[in-house]
């Protein structure tokens, strides 16, 4: 059997939804970049940031459902643009937080959700048998694949290419 069998329309189905999501990721990253200068995983962690501020790097890691070195890396940029402010936590000296800046904010008034959000809700509205079953799944494609050691990190992260 060839990838270009036509042995179940399944399998095209699943493929065009598939499709379609990435599609779309890629695409509101692409327009959130040119409008607003920032990628689709920088915008997602600043819509979080303005939801709450972290109190260190591991929470902000937790929220994004992402690796702590994928999140530190989106960070660090938003950090050197002014968009995203560190100091040190009172409680804990040695603990960095993590919070919008007024710039940070005022670049969020002129943004639409990103689309990371949107596929995180629309993941948690499943019933929680079907997103299970979603999650077995897919991993068992990408064990097939030969691809389950692969990172991770952002959808559309170039900073980890």
């Amino acid at each position: 059997m060839t990838a270009t069998d036509p042995d179940d329309p399944r399998v095209a189905e699943a493929l065009t939804a598939l499709r379609q999501i990435v599609h779309s990721l890629h695409r509101a990253s692409r327009s959130a970049e040119r409008a607003h200068g920032v990628s689709g995983a920088q915008l997602f962690v600043l819509q979080l940031l303005a939801e709450a501020p972290a109190p260190s790097l591991n929470a902000l890691a937790e929220r994004t459902l992402t690796h702590q070195s994928s999140v530190s890396v989106v960070v660090s940029r938003l950090v050197a643009r002014g968009l995203v402010e560190r100091s040190r936590s009172p409680e804990d000296g040695r603990r960095i937080e993590l919070r919008l800046s007024d710039s940070g904010r005022d670049l969020l008034t002129e943004t639409p959700a990103a689309m990371q959000i949107r596929l995180i809700e629309s993941m948690r509205a499943l019933p929680a048998r079907d997103l299970r079953n979603l999650a077995t799944l897919l991993k068992q494609v990408v064990t097939m694949m030969g691809v389950s050691g692969e990172p991770s990190g952002f959808l559309f992260d170039d900073s980890e290419a």
